[in-house]
């Protein structure tokens, strides 16, 4: 018989989420029975999606995944009492669900963000007796501290606690980066009850793009370094315009382009323009189904964020994207997304907020020459397909929900 398996997760398709409908349906074709138990779709704008309505209970087949959606308060407020409303909500009428409506599951699965989440999965466990995977993508409280969702100590202090709470009574937990793992031992975890296991991509949007590249991408004239993604007060992209700025006479052909939105777009913009920045481009977003081509278009891939001992231990999502589609890597990053990057020789490593490094880092992928770019490309797609990969990955998932539930037969 199939070992059952219940995936609590906020945050599903139609939205976008890491761990949605590919990891459920890579699940299946691993042979275990998946439910999915999530709210209804609301994120990012905090408004139901088109389509759907609230309503007790709403159970859908997708792709043979088992979907079923309960309740909650609809909102995405930047203000800490509607985000609260929100998780508080989903995570009581999860809890209802996981209690007295669902299937008994063999193993449950728990996706945190947000803490409610691991709540309810050990609330869940300690009832029904069920083992529970701790799936940890955000550290809590630091990146609520490191985000100004909440500033108070106290409450973090609270939050902090509830985490050690759950910490102890999930049977294992997985983070996405070596630096979690040290963070959580550093805090008392045994190490024994952690994994690391990496985070993967969207592959098939990024192998079979949809659409085309528009002309404003730039021809193959210039050496083109793309930064796709978000602009935000994270990404700390100035540094990357002053790193411009360096090379504008050094190296004419040589320009930076931004594809993405974000709340620092435009000041950036202005930035650019007041600096008569000459080799700096920023294009509009683009549906996920067509990023794969500004990607396979560029020559070198830009990761950046800001200097804080939070992002030295977390890995950006893009440096998944980066890698799946075979590209050299610019990695301004500290820690261990730069590790990622040395350990598999597909790119060059600049700190991070470093204008000069950045630039001299650009300049050295720039010189380095086809051959050796091309051997960066073909290191960072395998590395890639050996240690990043939806298969790789959920396998490892499939495996610590085997080992789980056979503990639990005994």
């Amino acid at each position: 018989m199939a070992i059952r398996v219940l995936l609590l997760t906020q945050w599903f398709e139609p939205e976008p989420t890491f761990k949605g409908m590919d990891f459920a349906r890579e699940l299946i074709r691993q042979g275990f029975d998946v439910e999915v138990v999530t709210g209804f779709p609301n994120y990012p704008g905090g408004k139901i999606y088109p389509g759907y309505s609230l309503k007790w209970l709403q159970r859908e087949l997708i792709d043979g995944v088992q979907v079923t959606r309960v309740p909650l308060y609809p909102s995405h407020d930047q203000g800490a009492v509607g985000r609260v409303l929100n998780y508080v909500s989903f995570a009581a009428s999860s809890l209802f669900y996981g209690l007295f409506a669902a299937k008994r599951p063999d193993v449950i699965y728990a996706y945190h963000p947000p803490l409610t989440m691991g709540i309810t999965a050990v609330l869940i466990r300690l009832f029904r007796r069920v083992p529970v995977v701790y799936d940890i993508q955000d550290m809590w409280p630091d990146t609520l501290r490191a985000t100004g969702m909440f500033s108070n100590e106290k409450a973090l202090y609270v939050v902090s606690r509830v985490c050690d709470w759950v910490y102890r009574r999930a049977d294992q937990l997985v983070v996405l980066s070596p630096g979690f793992k040290r963070l959580l031992i550093e805090r008392g975890v045994p190490a024994v009850k952690i994994e690391v296991i990496y985070n993967w991509c969207a592959e098939d949007s990024l192998t079979d793009p949809q659409g085309v590249v528009p002309a404003a991408f730039l021809g193959k004239d210039k050496f083109r370094i793309l930064f796709a993604g978000n602009m935000g007060k994270a990404q700390a992209l100035d540094a990357v315009l002053r790193a411009a700025e360096l090379l504008q006479q050094q190296a004419p052909d040589l320009t930076f382009v931004f594809l993405g939105g974000g709340v620092e777009v435009r000041r950036l913009q202005q930035l650019a323009a007041d600096e008569s920045l000459s080799n700096v481009t920023f294009l509009p977003p683009v549906p996920m189904t067509e990023v794969g081509n500004y990607l396979n278009a560029a020559d070198v891939l830009l990761v950046h964020l800001k200097k804080d001992p939070l992002f030295t231990i977390t890995i950006p999502s893009k440096t998944q994207a980066y890698m799946a589609v075979g590209k050299p890597i610019l990695m301004a990053v500290n820690g261990d997304a730069a590790d990622l990057v040395r350990d598999s020789g597909c790119g060059q490593i600049a700190e991070s907020e470093n204008p000069q490094a950045i630039a001299d880092a650009a300049l050295s992928l720039m010189q380095a020459g086809s051959d050796e770019r091309n051997a960066m490309a073909i290191n960072s797609r395998r590395f890639y397909q050996e240690k990043l990969s939806l298969s790789v990955g959920a396998g490892r998932f499939g495996q610590i929900f085997k080992k789980l539930a056979g503990a639990k037969e005994v």
